[in-house]
């Protein structure tokens, strides 16, 4: 055999190439398109790129922070085109100013350092009573988030020199009180105005449009018309529930774990107290703290000597005057509920007895222990139901992350099914028809994750109809899937949507009725102003806009006043059409001088905000920052690669 290859190397070689380059072709070229995508530069800054796999990365850390703070967070708000151009912005916003710190020879101190981690409350949580940082449990702590010491303090470094960049501005502003109230008074200014609406509405009933007409209107708007692109899908969810079904709990575990666990899953101990506090918050001069102290101490020999005077005591002297009516009673509480001073004496006592002064942030404390409550313990067959779901869903969060790996390369490997991986998963196919690319409003769930929509409309599985990628729509959720059959968005024929036309058609018309009509009074009641009859007069002004359209009080302050009256018309579009008479500028009323100062600080902050944005743009300027891709407008479904901003 091998005689014969040797004989006929040429053959052969031409044999391999045939075999060899399709499937560097099917493969390899895919990948490697891939790879050259997440090298695309969507931004530039002092001649540095910033490269789409940057832009990823970024973002996902950001989604990452934001589920942690706001689990209740809307996941389509994060993923959505708007959100991820923010992110983009910020890193163009950071490189910029970093370029600026360097170029401007900012550094940070040593010192300086040292001060801004001592007030990091989480390092200062982790040093002990001698005033030395456990660097072990410091340590920990940033390996938890990726980070080593030097990494962490490297990056508080070039925070703080950073810093400096726009700190000069902001600690320099400043507006007097003069510019200040002549500033807020004319935007606050009230005009008196009457108002005529002509209303879309009120001219429907003229209106009686032809078969002949609505047909010339639905060739002429036939966009408005389109059905959007949909799909009937199959798709495929790997997360903790879906895991839990196949794993089976043995007994023997389970009453294991009931005899390990039955104290902390029965409940938490509470204890039922009454308080007398003499009040001196920590931030009162020492002789106060002392004074209090002192009373304390008069009124706890008052009880330890008639214990059954404590309710009359407390009503009488206690500065809570949340608990004094009820004689000091603070009903039941577990750990945790109390401040820490007040929580170890009260879980120290026995029942019936009194404290001695306890001090804590608020003042000073005398306690009686009323009552325990001590928990439940739960039989293991009140419990097995319960015990057996934690159990499941710990081995499932195990599971998960081995499972994760076998979904996102067996969606890929066998891209034209979803069916294997589900087997080997023992995961369901889920199926949906009519999936649109734009979810209905209110649709919650996978089906209305822009992210996992994206990647189903993407040419290439909309083409070949292959598996989307593992696309991870929630923390421990992967969804994959494709589409079985699409229909092209398309214009709906006339029959099927004669009402809507219809109701189109007597909008757009309604509204130009009512224009007409309001632009023929304008032009009478401003040749003859005593004609018009108008409603009675309003006061309004930009925080007292009477329910008015935003556009109806813009035209009002902004027109020019230097002779009255004035009447002004304004198009409020489908709603039809408006005209404003301004009969009298009327003065802001003088503001409280506490609400003046207010406003004349907010007036600096604004200003200096102004001056801060202002020079930001110039850096950018200097530093040719630029932006790659387009900036995404409402209703867009992701930004366009290599589009100029």
């Amino acid at each position: 055999m091998f005689d014969s290859i040797r004989k006929h190397t040429k053959i052969t070689m031409a044999l391999l190439f045939l075999l060899i380059v399709p499937s560097f072709v099917l493969f390899g070229l895919n990948n490697y398109n891939r790879s050259r995508e997440q090298h695309v530069a969507v931004a530039k800054v002092d001649g540095t790129e910033i490269s789409q796999s940057e832009w990823d990365q970024a973002h996902r850390q950001e989604v990452d922070r934001m589920r942690a703070s706001t689990p209740s967070l809307d996941a389509k708000l994060l993923d959505s085109p708007q959100a991820r151009y923010a992110t983009l912005e910020r890193m163009v916003r950071d490189r910029v100013i970093t370029a600026a710190a360097n170029k401007f020879k900012f550094a940070t101190s040593d010192q300086r350092l040292a001060r801004e981690l001592q007030q990091n409350p989480e390092i200062a949580s982790l040093r002990r009573p001698d005033g030395t940082l456990d660097m072990e449990r410091y340590r920990q702590l940033l390996a938890t988030q990726g980070l080593s010491p030097e990494t962490f303090e490297a990056g508080v470094r070039t925070d703080l020199s950073n810093r400096q960049v726009l700190g000069g501005i902001a600690d320099s502003g400043f507006s007097s009180n003069a510019i200040a109230d002549m500033t807020l008074n004319a935007y606050f200014e009230k005009r008196e105005i009457q108002l005529a609406r002509f209303d879309t509405a009120d001219f429907l009933t003229r209106l009686n449009p032809s078969d002949a007409e609505l047909e010339q209107f639905y060739k002429s708007n036939e966009k408005l018309f389109q059905a959007p692109e949909q799909a009937n899908i199959e798709y495929v969810v790997l997360d903790v529930d879906s895991l839990k079904k196949n794993i089976t709990i043995n007994e023997a575990d389970l009453k294991t774990y009931y005899e390990q666990n039955v104290q902390r899953l029965s409940g938490v101990e509470e204890r039922r107290a009454s308080h007398i506090l003499i009040a001196s918050p920590k931030t009162a001069p020492a002789a106060d703290r002392a004074k209090a102290k002192a009373r304390a101490e008069e009124l706890l020999a008052i009880v330890k000597k008639a214990p059954d005077t404590f309710a009359a005591v407390a009503a009488k002297n206690s500065q809570d005057p949340g608990s004094a009516p009820k004689g000091g009673d603070l009903d039941f509480f577990a750990r945790g509920a109390m401040v820490k001073p007040f929580e170890d004496a009260a879980f120290s006592m026995k029942k019936g007895e009194i404290s001695d002064v306890v001090e804590s942030d608020f003042g000073y404390h005398i306690i009686k222990l009323t009552d325990i409550k001590a928990p439940k313990q739960r039989s293991y067959e009140e419990m097995r139901s319960e015990l057996e779901a934690d159990l499941k869903k710990q081995q499932a969060q195990k599971k998960f992350a081995e499972a994760a790996e076998t979904f996102t390369n067996g969606v890929y490997e066998q891209s034209d099914s979803l069916k294997p991986v589900a087997d080997r998963l023992k995961l369901d196919v889920k199926t949906a028809s009519n999936v649109t690319h734009q979810p209905p409003a209110g649709a919650t769930g996978v089906l209305a994750n822009p992210k996992f929509l994206n990647a189903l409309f993407a040419p290439d599985a909309i083409e070949k109809k292959h598996n989307t990628e593992a696309i991870e729509i929630a923390p421990s959720q992967l969804v994959s899937g494709r589409i079985v059959q699409y229909m092209a968005a398309h214009t709906q024929p006339f029959a099927e949507v004669k009402a809507i036309v219809r109701q189109r058609w007597l909008a757009q018309h309604g509204a130009e009725e009512a224009r007409k009509e309001g632009l023929v009074k304008l032009a009478a009641w401003k040749a003859a102003p005593a004609s018009a009859v108008m409603p009675a007069p309003v006061l309004v002004s930009r925080d007292q806009t009477q329910k008015l359209p935003v556009s109806v009080i813009d035209a009002a302050l902004r027109s020019d006043t230097s002779i009255l009256p004035v009447f002004v018309g304004v198009d409020l579009g489908p709603q039809g059409y408006a005209i404003v008479k301004i009969n009298k500028v009327v003065p802001r009323d003088a503001p409280a001088e506490a609400v003046a100062r207010q406003e004349r600080n907010q007036y600096a902050q604004w200003w200096t905000n102004a001056e801060n944005l202002a020079y930001y743009d110039g850096l950018k300027e200097r530093f040719k920052a630029e932006i790659l891709v387009a900036k995404p407008t409402a209703g867009q479904t992701a930004p366009e690669v290599g589009v100029p901003e």
